[in-house]
């Protein structure tokens, strides 16, 4: 395992992480308890010291499977959790201090932390980030010992680069993969400069870019990825990156014939992704502990040629990029 920094956290965290959205089981199934600690105990085993999770997750079952397990581990493992999302609408109106302050004490006691040493603020209307209170609320929670550190997770690149303003803002969780490119513009640089740790979900474009589907696959009704492709439930570029499926699977087609021979080109999308330095970890989630070994399988294939990169980038310009760009 390889480590970096996360911004200006101070915190030094395993560049391969784990999200724990669909942990204990396929997105959209029963939670299941045993398959949950085998995923994370795995991932601690293997090095993985950051564990980011959300209040929403399986209606809180992974923030206390998350905790559980943290708290029977010897080493130091940071927690990041999210909250916002529990608001219904989720509007700009809902997003209240006290309502805010609440969910943080909910994920307390969930995960049976003294401390959070991440509250992230989860994808939050865009009117939100322009509401200074809001922000200043996690100034007396971190006062009182119950947070360490706020983050944001965004959907788009100018949330990001507004929420970077706030002083109290240490990271920014946002979509970057080889189908999902526009943040290593202008955001990236400017986290740089501000010591903002970058932290990577939907690396793989839910699994798009593993290589493994086709036009056949057929997801469960209750995965997001059968329900979600147009934003019919939360936001379209959180299921295969907001683009066409059929076109993601011809971009894909492309892909593995720069690998030949190879069957999961994972571990060469996640290279790509760690090849830029601002980022600080990459979180793809596992609902198994072989997905979460494949992932990490990422170490075991050669570094990326130049040639390589080049190619992966030309496929994006030609395939995806008209398509997605500027979206998000």
């Amino acid at each position: 395992m390889e480590y970096r920094k996360l911004g200006k956290t101070g915190f030094t965290i395993s560049e391969i992480s784990l999200g724990t959205w669909q942990v204990g089981g396929k997105w959209g199934s029963v939670f299941n308890d045993d398959n949950a600690d085998r995923i994370i105990n795995t991932a601690i085993d293997n090095g993985i010291n950051f564990i980011d999770t959300a209040d929403v997750y399986s209606d809180g079952l992974s923030e206390k499977a998350v905790g559980r397990n943290v708290r029977s581990r010897s080493e130091r493992i940071y927690v990041a959790t999210k909250c916002g999302r529990q608001i219904n609408p989720h509007s700009n109106s809902g997003y209240q201090p006290a309502v805010l302050v609440k969910f943080v004490e909910d994920s307390l006691k969930r995960t049976g932390l003294e401390t959070l040493d991440l509250i992230q603020l989860h994808c939050p209307p865009t009117e939100v980030y322009y509401r200074p209170e809001i922000f200043e609320t996690f100034d007396r929670l971190k006062e009182q010992g119950k947070i360490l550190n706020l983050g944001v997770s965004v959907e788009k690149v100018e949330e990001a680069l507004k929420a970077i303003e706030y002083e109290n803002v240490t990271t920014v969780q946002i979509i970057f993969n080889l189908f999902r490119q526009r943040p290593s513009g202008l955001f990236f640089r400017e986290a740089k400069k501000r010591d903002i740790g970058i932290i990577v979900r939907v690396p793989l474009a839910s699994g798009l870019l593993t290589g493994k589907f086709s036009s056949a696959t057929v997801f469960g009704s209750d995965d997001h990825r059968s329900f979600n492709r147009n934003g019919e439930a939360f936001d379209k570029g959180e299921t295969f990156s907001g683009i066409n499926y059929e076109l993601g699977l011809q971009a894909v087609e492309k892909l593995k014939a720069l690998f030949p021979g190879v069957s999961n080109i994972a571990p060469y999308a996640l290279r790509w992704i760690l090849n830029f330095k601002e980022i600080s970890c990459i979180i793809p989630g596992a609902s198994k502990p072989e997905q979460l070994v494949s992932n990490l399988s990422t170490y075991k294939v050669p570094a990326l040629s130049d040639e390589q990169i080049l190619s992966m980038n030309e496929i994006y310009k030609k395939y995806i990029k008209p398509e997605v760009h500027q979206r998000w």
